[in-house]
């Protein structure tokens, strides 16, 4: 007996392993019906233990079959984008060396990713950097950094505590920023946050809205009057492709009522968009321009409350190490923006890889910027 169990259990096996349709009907069947029901049980858990050894088997066999493609299909990828992208983070190397001497540059979210490399970037050329961060020790970390890496004809490093997600914050730091400097050429707007779950700000704001765009609203506004003093400066504010799937829900703006992390904050980064649109209006003619930019995707931190299932990890990571834009790749375009003569004078656009991009026509309505902006003014107390 316990050899015709076997024996079928091993030919179900095979027959199930084939994708045979017989699997269940073929003659083996028969000789179950034989089995006395004890001997029918025992049949049923050998079976069972047998296949899901077999699916387990067979599933971390394509399991090392997929990373193992992906490994030596990628090989040849990997050495051709790491000489290509070489040759395009080389571009900042282009500029004098004493471009931005006597300059002083607002960059938000400067202790790491986008920011970090714009601002070592920055500091090459002999800036005066205003690092404004919200985690006070890991942006003197990230100055350290920098500063090593910037060589002896660099310019200063200033750290400032801004936290986005409280306007009082962002009121402390504007009248610490006019106190202190007599002025300011350039603001480079590129903190943000990126599907995180649901949470307030200080104020009571759905988070990303309240960081990516309501933060950055009032910061500007409240340096403007500096900005115009300092003219000709530039305005850099740092939004994302993923704006094209959102839209401003005027009727909801604050997610009170339905929170989906993934369409806030497309409708955040379409807000800084129609932000950029209306600032350049009201700047024509002051020798302040404003302009946005879509830097692509960009290996940094703001992906961090993605939950990525820890078998895909790995290659995940390996994709991104091959596909994805390094933060020095991804400072270039905000760094064209923040000094290259080139777009001197230049306002209201949106760049992406340092040329101009055509946006969606969402992006560029005018009325619906204008009311964006009367409804950010009353969010963030400018208008009584």
């Amino acid at each position: 007996m316990n050899v015709l169990l076997n024996e079928i259990i091993v030919i179900r096996l095979c027959c199930i392993s084939c994708n045979k349709s017989e699997g269940l009907n073929c003659q083996y069947q028969k000789e179950e019906m034989y089995l006395k029901p004890k001997e029918r049980n025992a049949f049923w858990v050998m079976w069972s233990a047998a296949f899901t050894r077999t699916l387990l088997f067979n599933t971390a066999l394509m399991s090392a079959a997929v990373i193992l493609a992906a490994v030596l299909g990628g090989g040849f990828l990997l050495i051709a984008r790491r000489i290509f992208s070489r040759r395009k983070a080389l571009r900042s190397l282009s500029y004098p060396a004493s471009l931005m001497r006597g300059k002083t540059v607002i960059v938000t979210g400067a202790n790491c990713g986008i920011g970090k490399a714009t601002a070592a970037e920055l500091l090459k050329l002999q800036a005066r950097v205003i690092m404004a961060c919200r985690d006070r020790q890991r942006a003197e970390e990230a100055a350290q950094d920098i500063k090593n890496q910037a060589g002896a004809n660099q310019g200063e490093v200033v750290i400032k505590h801004l936290d986005l997600a409280s306007l009082q914050s962002v009121r402390s730091f504007c009248e610490e920023v006019i106190r202190e400097e007599p002025r300011i050429d350039v603001l480079i707007n590129n903190a943000g946050l990126y599907q995180c779950p649901y949470s307030r700000t200080e104020e009571g704001y759905e988070m990303q809205l309240g960081v990516n765009h309501l933060g950055h609203f009032l910061l500007t506004n409240l340096l403007l009057d500096l900005l115009k003093q300092s003219a000709p400066s530039r305005i850099v504010m740092v939004s994302s492709k993923l704006y094209k799937y959102g839209s401003i829900n005027f009727e909801d703006l604050n997610s009170e009522q339905n929170y989906n992390k993934s369409f806030c904050y497309s409708q955040s980064k379409l807000a800084n968009l129609l932000f950029t649109r209306e600032l350049a209006h009201r700047l024509d003619g002051t020798g302040v321009t404003v302009n946005a930019l879509t830097p692509g995707i960009v290996r940094t931190r703001l992906g961090r409350h993605i939950n990525i299932p820890l078998l895909i990890k790995p290659l995940f990571l390996l994709v991104s190490w091959l596909f994805f834009k390094s933060p020095l790749e991804g400072a270039q375009t905000p760094l064209y923006l923040a000094c290259s003569p080139e777009v001197e004078g230049v306002s209201g656009k949106c760049f992406t890889n340092c040329e101009e991009e055509q946006l969606l026509s969402k992006a560029t309505d005018d009325n619906t910027a204008k009311r964006l902006w009367d409804l950010s003014e009353n969010m963030v107390g400018l208008r009584r």
